[in-house]
């Protein structure tokens, strides 16, 4: 039993650990708030590590200072994202322990953006995400009549088709990254032993040790691995010594441009995120408290989304979304205090208010990222399967999948079938994720249930629109 859990056990009633207005004290509170922090942090600074690194001012750059600026505004309006959840803002927030960061969903969409374009590019980016956080928002109004049309099947080839996507950057990290494609160090021996380190460290402590140990065993894998680089002399300080002691953030700091294919992108991968939102809400109330969850949380919780999106991308941000992953740690601890979370919330908040924490992350050598990234990016795929796992695999079913996965990825890995199409239509249709979720819904919406005759085994007819649904 983790200590975290087992003092929850001695210290606090049943029905304290269940309200989210409780206040276990800050004895408690504050290493668990920290752990919070720590089961998210690596992930939370991967999106603009990547989307920098597409872009070509990421790790290796001659200048890493933007680089240093939008990791900076991660932790930071995670943070601020983190309290709109936690403390809310009128109909904003679900006033419930749900973590905030940066999501994994846009990098799909935002790569073909960017893709060595440099900082100009982020104007595109940053004002798609102002516009996508207005709209997320607006659709907490409404987003549960919606639910119907997306079950077990959609939502699970959806967060299936981001693992995919992003498996290829992983590897690409791990051998060295994109300044080394083409030249003899690319995929060199060295490289490959700095990311099986950060892998091999994180299985270990993941299985191996307990409580925090266990919960940040990415982060203190990626430190496993950034201890071995320092031995073998693969570690510059110069960026920290520059970096400022404190930074105040600046409105519209990449400019603002308007980009068709980046706002219709962003907006639908919106939709999709505000879904996983639901999702993570439902978990909470459902695993921890044990009751439903009201109206008012679901649609605080997208409205927080939304909110800590298109703000976050008025400084310069990427978007924002739960973290699934503290919501099992919820369930591990036991306890659903929002205030637990919030102290997290104000760590990240300080932690993004000073730059040399920033600089000192730019100096961690690209292979060890990609260490990392590997075991995140295999972990998404993993959540996906559990998602499907639930799913009535009848004929229907597998069509509706199969179809839908076959020519997102193919779309995907061969992007040049789309040649003759328009340009912003090319950019959508080869993310991979955006077709796949188009399509499946189509598709689980128009064709007709199978019946228990056609679907030997099956005990009941499933329905045309809920029949990724495994309930």
């Amino acid at each position: 039993m983790p200590p975290s859990d087992l003092k929850l056990r001695t210290s606090v009633s049943r029905m304290q650990a269940r309200d989210p207005d409780f206040f276990p004290g800050m004895a408690l509170a504050l290493p668990l708030g920290i752990q919070h922090v720590l089961a998210m942090f690596v992930s939370n600074l991967t999106p603009p590590i990547i989307v920098a690194g597409a872009a070509g001012f990421g790790f290796g750059s001659a200048d890493p200072s933007e680089l240093i600026y939008m990791i900076q505004m991660a932790m930071l309006f995670a943070g601020i994202a983190t309290l709109m959840q936690t403390v809310g803002v009128g109909p904003i927030g679900a006033r419930l322990p749900l973590v905030q960061g940066t999501s994994f969903a846009y990098i799909p969409v935002m790569i073909p953006i960017v893709a060595g374009r440099g900082v100009e590019a982020m104007a595109e980016l940053t004002t798609a995400a102002l516009i996508c956080g207005l709209v997320h928002g607006a659709l907490s109004i409404f987003v549960g009549r919606v639910r119907f049309a997306l079950p077990p099947l959609i939502t699970g080839l959806v967060v299936l088709m981001i693992g995919l996507s992003l498996m290829r950057i992983g590897v690409q990290y791990a051998a060295g990254g994109v300044p080394a494609v083409g030249t003899p160090a690319f995929g060199a021996a060295t490289s490959w032993l700095l990311a099986g380190v950060v892998v091999f460290a994180t299985l270990g402590l993941k299985f191996f040790a307990r409580g925090i140990w266990s919960t940040a065993s990415v982060l203190l894998g990626l430190l496993a691995g950034y201890v071995a680089a320092l031995v073998m002399g693969r570690i510059s300080f110069a960026a920290v010594g520059a970096a400022p002691l404190a930074m105040v953030p600046q409105p519209f700091h990449f400019g603002f441009a308007l980009s068709a294919s980046a706002i219709l992108g962003f907006v639908l991968t919106g939709f999709v995120s505000s879904i996983e939102s639901i999702g993570d809400v439902e978990a909470i109330c459902e695993g921890t408290a044990g009751r439903p969850a009201t109206d008012a949380e679901l649609a605080g919780a997208v409205a927080a989304d939304g909110a800590g999106t298109a703000l976050a991308a008025v400084f310069g941000a990427l978007p924002n979304t739960t973290f699934s992953q503290n919501v099992g740690l919820i369930a591990i601890t036991g306890l659903m205090s929002r205030h637990v979370v919030t102290l997290g919330a104000v760590f990240l908040i300080v932690c993004g208010l000073v730059p040399k924490i920033g600089a000192v992350i730019t100096t961690i050598p690209i292979e060890v990222l990609g260490g990392g990234v590997i075991v995140m990016f295999g972990m998404v795929a993993s959540a996906a399967l559990s998602m499907l796992s639930g799913v009535v695999w009848n004929q229907r079913n597998m069509l509706v999948f199969g179809v839908s996965l076959s020519l997102a990825l193919g779309l995907q890995l061969e992007p040049e079938a789309l040649a003759h199409l328009p340009e912003t239509a090319r950019m959508l249709l080869s993310s991979g994720v955006l077709p796949a979720a188009v399509m499946a819904i189509v598709l689980n919406l128009v064709l007709p249930p199978e019946t228990s005759d056609e679907t030997p085994g099956a005990d009941e007819p499933q329905g045309p629109v809920l029949a990724g649904d495994g309930a």
